[in-house]
């Protein structure tokens, strides 16, 4: 899966998840989250944190979602369904039931899904398959990418200025008027470093050239093979075969 074209995986997953928000029956997200669960618990590489997700996250999830909009439901709508919890004149209709747990597993599949493609590749590979096969401007891919990288680094850059301040004792104690006050202390030094740093990519895409010219070779190349092509494929007869089934 990790050798995969982005794109083929993208293309894999988004018809499946772009039909699952019409259906309102259970079988078909069922069959489609237990379908995006074989393909990442034999194609992916998890770590313990995924297995959590996958085991315990989402199922909870499942379960939160299926009360909450089961309670959510209109009792009107579902009142010619059987009662399967009374408390007083309170009724819980198993109508109410099916169209929560639809809800939640439908969002569950739509997740898992998403997973496939989202747990398997890195952003620049999404990039460079984007230039490469379906002829994204490179100043497009390569400066949106630029931007999703500060996005780390200012997580990097607060760990930095949070401990500076807890060295220098600066806005201490407890509180939310305390906590407000160390938030607002790290506003200018987190901006202060972001200008920094975003003239230090300036600067180094300068130096190389970026956008001097129409066209820009690759280091890394990220082909579209035969075996992208079979995922691709297969993903779309399963969730043909899926729908025709369920």
């Amino acid at each position: 899966m990790h050798g995969l074209n982005p794109l083929a995986k993208l293309g894999a997953v988004l018809p499946a998840m772009a039909l699952l928000l019409f259906v309102r029956d259970l079988a078909t997200p069922v069959a489609f989250l237990v379908l995006a669960y074989m393909v990442l618990l034999t194609g992916a590489r998890l770590t313990a944190r995924i297995w959590a997700v996958l085991l315990l996250a989402i199922p909870a999830g499942i379960l939160v979602l299926g009360l909450s909009m089961a309670l959510w439901t209109d009792p009107a709508q579902v009142a010619a369904t059987p009662a399967v919890l009374q408390i007083g004149a309170w009724q819980l209709h198993a109508g109410a039931l099916e169209a929560g747990f639809a809800t939640g597993l439908r969002l569950a599949a739509i997740l898992a899904l998403s997973l496939i493609s989202g747990l398997t590749t890195t952003g620049p590979d999404v990039v460079r398959a984007g230039v490469q096969q379906l002829r994204i401007p490179y100043r497009i891919g390569y400066t949106a990418l630029a931007a999703y990288r500060f996005v780390p680094r200012f997580g990097y850059e607060l760990s930095v200025i949070r401990a500076a301040h807890r060295v220098r004792g600066t806005h201490g104690g407890r509180g939310p008027f305390a906590r407000i006050a160390r938030g607002w202390g790290y506003i200018v030094p987190l901006l202060a470093s972001a200008i920094r740093h975003a003239e230090r990519v300036a600067l180094a895409m300068d130096s190389r050239a970026f956008g001097a010219h129409p066209t820009r070779t690759e280091r890394h190349e990220v082909p579209f093979r035969a075996r992208d092509v079979v995922f691709l494929v297969l993903m779309l007869a399963a969730t043909a075969a899926l729908l025709i089934l369920t």
